[in-house]
This record gives C-alpha cells, structure tokens and sequence, in this order.
C-alpha cells in the first residue's frame, strides 16, 4: 500500500521511519503541505492518505480523492470532527484513526497549563530573563483543598482526574455516559460548573458540545475560576469567554486549543500580522495561556501514534474490521 502523509513535521517524519521495518506492506512518501482543494491532486497514485487534525477532509476534499483513488483514510489523531464521514462513506473511502495514543500525555499538558496559568511561570520566565525579580503580578491561588471539575470522562479525563486527586483535589465530573469505575463523584452539567475552582474540558465536539462554553454557562460558573481546554476549541464560544475574561470571571484560562487555530496550529506565523483579532485579544490577557495544540506531543504518544497508524493500514489491507474503524459512524 502506498500512502501520502499530509502535513508531515519532523517529529512525523522520524518516529514513523523508525518503524517502517516492521511494516514491509507499506510505502510511505512524505510532504509537508497540509490537505485541501488545491493539495488533493497530490495524492494520485497513492491508494492511502495519512492526516492529522487540522487538514481539511470536507466533501469536495473526499470526493477528489475518491477520483484520484485513494480509498482509505488514516487519521493520524483521535478526533474526526475535520472529516465528513457521510461523504466518506458514499465515495467508498474508509476512514481509521488512533483513538488512544496517550490520555496521560494530554492529561499532563492540561495540569500544565492549569499550573501555568495559575502561577504566572510564564510570566515570571520574562521578566526573570530581563531581570526583573519583583513579584508583582505573579501572585496565584493553592489547588490543594479546591475542587476540580472534569467535563468529559474519557481516559484523557479520567487521567486528569487522577492527576488533580495527586494534588489533595476533591475531583467531581459531568459525561453523558458516566462510568461507576472512574471514582469521579458525578454531577449534573450545572452543578459541576458551579461548584468548581478548576473546570477542564475533556470532551468531544459534536453538535451537542459545541459551545458548550457559553455566556450563561459562563455566568453559572464561581467568579474566580480556572478554565483550560485541550479538548477542541469549538467548545468554547470564543467571544463570551473574552467577556468573561474582562469582567473578572476567570482566575485563569489555559488554552491549547481555540475556534480560530486552523489558520495558526503549526504555522510559524512569527513574521507576519495577524488577520483576526480573536486570538489577539486572548493573547493580550495578562491571565490567559496558549500553546499551539501540543497536548499529545510527547515522545510515548507520537511512538503509540505511528505504529497505531501503520497497523491501521495493514489491518485494512487485510479486510480486518477493528474498533479505530469509523465506518459504523460513516452508516450514521
């Protein structure tokens, strides 16, 4: 099977080579321009795609793919909400990804952020570096004793979950499917944001999600909380949460993911200005931090990933149906 990997990084490039040895059923080229209209003509010849979550896997990109004759898909991520599935399955292009490379390695950026965030070691970074040792500004609030609210108990959930109970949390949760065996004290949707001092986002996005941030959750929160998101940006409604930050709702917001990072998420964009002012306005905020959707990127997770991605090809090559198959989603 010969496959296109779309927007290849280094890191792609070198953990999915280290391996190929063990997968002689497939030939991998490389390029680094990401999937969309004008890029799909790349993939004639190939009978494969691989693509990670911020290609554009429309209908028209699906179709055009179909005709060149790609007929399998290969998510090199859990999410697919960039993929239309319907159209997916119409063009007889099936479509495989990686469900669970590593909740920990998401679980620990979402403390990270949580951790950074609260204590401003972002900002104490510069202005150490520029000499400035004075405290102001840099004050923050103890985890210890508080309350940690997880919307969505999935295993990246779950492991954060784990991670605040490490740090003395009494740790309440919300899912549409709770789980008995997660130890999490489930609640209502209303009473978890409300009872919260750290509310982190863990969920995927569906049209029930989306928003799910919003200017009257918003409101029902505690004034003073803490909000990360490494979950997708759709869930929060960017423009309530910027009039959340302003009047002071909001301890803290930590962000490794946003409505508006399609055109960002790993672009260097350093030399140029930036045509949208959302991003610009939570870049402003003194209590506000971004990373460029980097939760998954540890050297275990990108390991768990390649080999889970070329496994996904040869058991589809070999007609071997497994639950990282979308197909039953496709039939929806």
């Amino acid at each position: 099977m010969k496959v296109l990997f779309y927007g290849t990084n280094s890191y792609d490039e070198h953990f999915f080579k280290k391996i190929m040895d063990e997968y002689p059923q497939i030939s991998i080229d490389f390029t680094d321009a990401n999937i969309h209209k004008e890029t799909a003509a790349l993939a004639m010849g190939y009978e494969a795609v691989c693509a990670f979550v911020n290609a554009d896997l429309g209908g028209e990109v699906i179709r055009e793919l179909a005709e060149y004759g790609v007929k399998l898909i290969l998510m090199r991520c859990a999410g697919f909400n960039n993929v239309d599935l319907r159209q997916a399955a119409e063009s007889r292009v099936e479509v495989r990804r990686v469900p669970g490379y590593s909740p920990q390695a998401v679980a620990e950026h979402a403390m990270a952020l949580a951790l950074t965030a609260n204590r401003h070691t972002h900002k104490a970074y510069i202005k150490c570096r520029e000499n400035d040792f004075s405290l102001t500004g840099l004050m923050g609030v103890n985890f210890f004793g508080k309350t940690a609210g997880i919307i969505g108990t999935g295993k990246i959930g779950r492991a954060m979950a784990d991670i605040c109970r490490g740090f003395g949390m009494r740790v309440i949760g919300y899912d549409k499917y709770e789980n008995p065996e997660t130890g999490i004290h489930y609640l209502p949707l209303e009473q978890v944001l409300r009872e919260s001092d750290l509310l982190s986002l863990h969920c995927p996005l569906t049209d029930e999600t989306r928003h799910l941030i919003n200017k009257t959750t918003i409101g029902s929160m505690k004034d003073g909380v803490i909000l990360v998101n490494t979950s997708r940006g759709g869930l929060i409604r960017t423009e309530d949460l910027i009039d959340g930050i302003r009047a002071g709702k909001f301890f803290a917001v930590g962000l490794d993911v946003y409505e508006e990072e399609t055109p960002y998420v790993y672009e260097d964009l350093s030399d140029q200005i930036m045509q949208t002012s959302t991003m610009a306005r939570l870049l402003s905020f003194p209590n506000v931090v971004v990373t460029s959707h980097q939760g998954f990127l540890t050297v275990e997770a990108v390991e768990a990933i390649a080999r889970t991605t070329l496994q996904n090809a040869v058991d589809s090559m070999e007609g071997r149906a497994t639950s990282n198959e979308l197909t039953g989603l496709m039939q929806e």
